[in-house]
């Protein structure tokens, strides 16, 4: 009940600080056996609730045992579903052994239940997959040796959890869902050689995993990947790929093109990194949008959408003054807590979302007290109020992105007329960018 719950409330919090959640493949994760989940690791606390999201049935999941050293906490958070275990590079926890934690988990695949293991152990904002650690290996293989003279069906099911921006409100996430790997038929070769079949099933692991992310093979290169892909519009990606999938496609493009010139012709990485501060430099000077210098310049075409947009600003502009004093000091304060008291990016989602979950709430029961108090609600209308808070706040956000776009959108037309070399300048930049990432 108490999982049931948690999953409701956590979900709704997730679904409303991700833009788009995108799961591929969910139907690998259609199987009535028992199942253990390997994850990257990227985003802390957010990865094992977007596992839970994603998946119908309840799932299990393994822990560091420093979050279990109170006998309060033990009770809370194995009802939760969280199985402790030590990890060699800390210190032990009282009341936590590694032998009844690998065989509790034993025993729930066993009973046909979902464990989900990130086998990179810590959490990092990273896009790389790290070292992984071979304990999931040796769950699998223990659990089948212990099952041998009957079929346990067991499914090992690799997820890539990609998120365009981790850390930011109404980013998006791909949920990449991979084929199952069988590990019943290393189970003679586990009962001769235990370390050898760990380590090469873990090898297995490592490679599906990486096949589901977007390409990073080193963190250098991270910061040059990110500023590319703003810089480059979604026409450098299939045009029939869409939302999230199209901002990974996009990812995973650069990546491959930045590691191909990494290792075949190294010494034009200088070339690419001055090209690309150069393009960054004049986006920022200039104030626009790289995407609008793929646009076909039509003065009246780009005049007749600076109308039609005006018209929405102005008759939308009511509704976003409701979602903003309802919402922005709320937005702020969250964001003042999180960044003022969180030093790991990889936390500020899930702690925002959890401090959302209490701060949006409690604020709007003060509006509906404080308007009751003026003029008496009945309880339909009150209803209708604390609906229309949480639903103009999204639509507050949107406005105001859509407004600093249609800035952009004029401040381009008007530099379009008055510096119109500069822009075509900085539209064969832009081209040579991608004529450097595609050239073979």
């Amino acid at each position: 009940m108490v999982y049931r719950f948690l999953k409701l409330i956590i979900g709704f919090g997730i679904s409303l600080f991700y833009r788009e959640i995108r799961v591929k493949n969910r139907e690998a994760l259609d199987h009535d056996g028992p199942k253990i989940i390997l994850a990257n690791h990227p985003n802390t606390l957010m990865d094992a609730w977007m596992i839970g999201h994603v998946c119908r049935e309840p799932i299990f999941y393994m822990a560091k045992a420093t979050f279990f050293n109170t006998r309060f906490k033990i009770w809370v958070l194995r009802g939760l579903g969280l199985i402790p275990i030590n990890r060699a590079t800390e210190s032990k926890t009282k009341r936590v052994s590694n032998n009844d934690s690998f065989e509790h988990c034993y025993r729930l695949l066993e009973k046909g239940k979902t464990l989900v293991i990130f086998p990179e152990g810590n959490s990092f904002n990273e896009r790389q997959l790290r070292m992984l650690k071979s304990g999931a290996a040796r769950i699998a293989l223990e659990v089948e040796k212990r099952n041998k003279e009957k079929s346990l069906n067991l499914r090992i099911i690799p997820v890539g959890l990609v998120y365009s921006q981790p850390e930011k409100f109404r980013s998006s996430v791909l949920v990449n869902i991979g084929d199952p790997v069988d590990a019943s038929p290393l189970v003679n070769d586990f009962e001769k050689d235990s370390l050898k079949t760990a380590r090469a099933l873990t090898d297995t692991f490592r490679q599906r995993m990486e096949d589901l992310l977007v390409g990073a093979t080193s963190t250098e290169h991270e910061v040059l990947v990110e500023d590319i892909t703003h810089i480059l519009s979604s026409d450098y990606v299939a045009s029939d790929v869409k939302g999230v999938e199209k901002d990974v496609s996009l990812l995973k493009k650069t990546f491959e093109g930045i590691n191909r010139i990494h290792r075949e012709s190294p010494e034009r990485m200088g070339e690419l990194t001055d090209l690309v501060y150069r393009i960054k430099y004049q986006l920022q000077k200039y104030e626009i949008k790289s995407g609008f210098l793929d646009r076909n310049y039509k003065p009246r075409m780009f005049l007749r959408q600076l109308i039609f947009s005006t018209i929405f600003l102005i008759l939308g502009l009511p509704l976003y003054m409701f979602g903003v004093v309802h919402n922005v000091l709320q937005y702020k304060l969250v964001d003042i807590i999180v960044s003022s008291t969180i030093k790991d990016r990889e936390y500020f989602a899930a702690v925002s979302v959890l401090l959302s979950l209490v701060v949006y709430p409690i604020s709007y029961f003060g509006f509906i007290w404080l308007f009751d108090s003026f003029v008496e609600l009945t309880f339909l209308l009150k209803l209708v109020y604390f609906a229309c808070m949480p639903l103009l706040g999204l639509f507050a956000w949107f406005f105001h992105h859509y407004l600093n776009h249609v800035s952009f959108k004029t401040n381009y037309l008007f530099l379009m007329t008055t510096q119109k070399d500069a822009m075509l300048s900085l539209a064969k930049d832009r081209e040579r960018l991608r004529e450097i990432l595609e050239q073979d």
